[in-house]
């Protein structure tokens, strides 16, 4: 999904699960050249789920963010970057105190560029030393993406005591 911006910028879209995607939302929002972050549902198979839904674990679907970005002042590779310092990439059921299929993390590529370097990060991170255990991440192709609900966007800036605790 590219659009080209009035100045002649170019906008393309990353989609990342990383565990809850309360947590996901900050560190991209803060990075130079992203446009948004929306937090919300990809992957599964049931149209605009609910957190209801999705928290059963049986749409198929995973707590995700799809970042909007200007390609000329953020790269991909950096967005890589960013979603592999704020998972553990080891943990085949969830991220953190979150388990469930739903908070497993995953890459989804939307071109085979997005592929080659998903799959090129991971390789890097598997070879780094830095983990014992396998790599448990995933590169999919991305399918679809549904909004979380309203009260679910920038939880971090809405609920900042919540968060800070969670």
């Amino acid at each position: 999904m590219d659009e080209k911006l009035e100045t002649g910028e170019k906008r393309k879209t990353a989609t990342f699960a990383g565990g809850c995607f309360w947590c996901m939302q900050p560190p991209f929002r803060n990075a130079e050249g992203v446009i948004s972050v929306v937090s919300g549902y990809a992957g599964g198979k049931k149209e605009n789920p609910t957190y209801e839904e999705v928290s059963t674990g049986t749409t198929g679907h995973f707590e995700a963010v799809q970042v909007t970005y200007n390609e000329e002042k953020i790269s991909y590779d950096a967005l890589l970057d960013i979603f592999w310092k704020q998972i553990d990439p080891t943990d085949p059921i969830g991220q953190f105190a979150d388990k469930g299929s739903q908070y497993r993390t995953v890459i989804f590529y939307r071109d085979e560029e997005q592929k080659n370097l998903a799959e090129a990060s991971k390789k890097k991170i598997e070879n780094s030393g830095k983990f014992t255990k396998p790599i448990t991440t995933e590169i999919r192709p991305y399918t679809n993406f549904f909004p979380a609900e309203e009260y679910h966007q920038d939880y971090d800036r809405k609920n900042p005591g919540r968060y800070k605790e969670y």
